[in-house]
């Protein structure tokens, strides 16, 4: 059971390295096409381009989830539910809480929340593909949470 619980929390943290990673080498690199809408909105509809990069993720956690249910890996469940409880977190967080896309979490102001959400704001000051910064999700350069 133990062994379950820490691929799940592992996965969870290893995803931000891959949100960070993809972030800053694909979505701002060779699938900039896909993920240029966020910066700069160039269209009326509410979805974004920038939202397939949502399935990539959701692909491989149904993946992990197969694996698990065909007995081929043990610990498949637990490592698509850690890849399904990050997607969940990055909607929250990034969607809700940072873009406003559904109107909630409108009053959070924490310290934690405003230095997070200064950090987005650094990076879509950006609105080419190069010179970014902030590429990860959770985590930021600390001197944003010492200005918040």
């Amino acid at each position: 059971m133990w062994l379950y619980i820490i691929v799940f929390i592992l996965t969870f943290f290893i995803m931000e390295f891959m949100a960070w990673f993809t972030h800053k080498y694909v979505m701002h690199g060779f699938l900039w096409s896909l993920h240029a809408d966020h910066h700069k909105k160039d269209h009326d509809s509410w979805f974004e381009r920038n939202d397939t990069f949502f399935i990539f993720y959701a692909v491989i956690s149904i993946g992990f989830f197969l694996l698990w249910q065909y007995k081929i890996l043990e610990i498949g469940l637990a490592i698509g539910l850690g890849i399904f409880a990050y997607g969940l977190t990055y909607f929250l967080v990034h969607d809700i809480f940072i873009h406003q896309r559904f109107k909630l979490f409108r009053n959070a102001n924490n310290k934690y929340a405003r230095a997070l959400r200064r950090a987005h704001k650094m990076h879509h000051k950006h609105l080419g593909k190069d010179k970014g910064e902030c590429f990860g999700m959770l985590l930021f350069p600390y001197k944003h949470y010492k200005n918040a």
